[in-house]
Parts: structure tokens; C-alpha cells; sequence
């Protein structure tokens, strides 16, 4: 069974402000250190010479701790920080011409997140943490600052911005056509993967996003997402108990999937 790392219960956010030789953070932030953390090869320090992270470690990484629920920004809301998923998972939703919600994507443990606002300088989405979260988060305009002088930085924050370009060139291919079991396939596909990369089982692990988030960010209705999991349940795909998931055919969903691209690769 798949278990987010230090699940703990948190505070409501606050207001971070991480700036060089700061103060105390205010009520509801840690100030974090990037050295002990059990995330680094994910973070944006990672593969930096000591002298370097020293100098990412005097921006005062602050932690957020979230409730489940909770907003961690808003669609519209200015831009000021990058976000790197501690514990926890977390959900991004863009507003559509009606009114409602359509989620846009999933996020969790060594993510990046936030980089939607750096275009506009405000946030094109909003995003919700699904279950009690903690995030890491580090000013944007500092941040590139220090990566003016520093190449491994650069290269480090370009792939983050690349990964998030794949996450969306992929939710355009899974709404481009492809049948219901196909998209429903690719996606838990891609789940497996994103675990196995952080060392968890591929083939068990519990959803923290509902069936309606699912079908919301798949382009499905509910009914058509429960139908679906049914079906991989009698093609003795998978196991479902609720949110937990075993994946009993990992060959079968995979040519249901068609998918051809690139599993993720641990970080070096």
C-alpha cells in the first residue's frame, strides 16, 4: 500500500516571507534547510556543490504545512513563490467559461509547482491540497537570481519547467481522442510510474484524488470512470477496494494504455 512520507498534521497556511537573513518565520513555517532533506535528488538543489547549496539554503526554503482542502494559491492570485511537494499530495484546477472546475493536474512528493505563474506574474490555476500536505517554498525572483551565477541551477529549474511541458503535451494526447479505457489506462500507468520512481510499489497504492477529480481531469464523466474501473476489475486487470488500487496486469493495462513514452527515471 502506498503511503505519503511524513503524514502529519498540519496548520492552516500563513504568510511566508523569504528573503536573505530573515527573521523567525511567521506562525504555521519552518524555516528548512535543504542538507538533511529527505527529498534533495527531487528538489532544485539537487547535484549543486556544497558552496552552492549553502547559498540555496540561505534563501530560507520555508515549510507550509496544509490542511486537506485547503488552497495553497488561487487562479489570479500574484506570483511570488516556487512550491516543492514535501508530503502529501495536491491537485491544480483552472476555471472554465461556466464556472466550474477542471482539474489540470496531480502533484506529489518532489514535485514542483507553481510555475504557472510565471508568464503573467499570477497564478493561472488554483491548487488544493488533497489530503494534510507540506510544502517547501522558495521566493521565484531570488531563486532565479542565484541562478544567473549559477549553471547547474539554470539547468536544474529548465528541467522542471520541461517535466511540467511533458505533463501537459500528455493530458493533451489523453484527451485527444483516445476511448475511456485508454485515458483511464494511461493514467493510472502514469501513477505507477511517479511511485516506482520514489520507491514505493508500483502495482499498490492508494489514490488520494476522488473519481470525480479523476474523471475531471480525464475529460470523463464519474459514471464513465466507475464503469471503466469495472471493467479492468473483470478483464482481472486490477484489484479496487475503494481508493486502493493493486494492479494485477501490469503487461494488460500497459497495451490497454499504449502508452510509449518514457517512464520516469529516478534522479541521478
Amino acid at each position: 500500500m502506498f503511503v505519503t512520507p511524513l503524514e502529519v498534521l498540519v496548520e492552516p497556511i500563513s504568510t511566508l516571507s523569504v528573503r536573505p537573513g530573515a527573521g523567525p518565520a511567521k506562525a504555521g513555517v519552518v524555516n528548512a534547510h535543504c542538507a538533511h532533506c529527505h527529498l534533495r535528488a527531487w528538489c532544485l538543489p539537487s547535484g549543486t556543490e556544497n558552496s552552492d547549496a549553502d547559498c540555496i539554503n540561505s534563501l530560507l526554503f520555508g515549510r507550509r504545512k496544509i490542511k486537506a482542502g485547503q488552497k495553497l494559491y488561487l487562479e489570479g492570485q500574484p506570483f511570488q513563490y516556487l512550491y516543492e511537494v514535501r508530503s502529501g499530495n495536491l491537485k491544480s484546477s483552472l476555471k472554465t467559461s461556466d464556472g466550474s472546475e477542471r482539474v489540470s493536474a496531480f502533484h506529489m512528493a518532489g514535485e514542483l509547482i507553481g510555475l504557472d505563474g510565471v508568464a503573467e506574474g499570477q497564478h493561472a490555476s488554483s491548487t488544493t491540497a488533497l489530503e494534510d500536505t507540506e510544502v517547501c517554498a522558495v521566493s521565484y525572483a531570488l531563486l532565479t537570481d542565484l541562478a544567473g551565477n549559477n549553471a547547474q541551477l539554470q539547468r536544474t529549474l529548465m528541467q522542471h519547467m520541461s517535466r511540467e511541458l511533458v505533463r501537459e503535451l500528455r493530458l493533451l494526447m489523453l484527451l485527444g481522442g483516445m476511448t475511456a479505457e485508454k485515458r483511464l489506462a494511461a493514467f493510472l500507468l502514469n501513477l505507477s510510474q511517479r511511485l516506482s520512481a520514489r520507491g514505493y510499489s508500483p502495482s499498490e497504492f492508494r489514490m488520494r484524488m476522488t473519481r470525480a477529480d479523476i474523471g475531471s481531469y480525464l475529460g470523463l464523466t464519474l459514471e464513465t470512470v466507475s464503469r471503466t474501473f469495472s471493467a479492468f476489475q473483470k478483464l482481472h486487470l486490477l484489484e479496487v477496494k475503494t481508493r486502493h488500487i493493486r494492479i494485477t496486469d501490469l503487461g494488460g493495462l500497459t497495451r490497454i494504455g499504449d502508452v510509449h513514452a518514457p517512464a520516469t527515471t529516478k534522479p541521478s
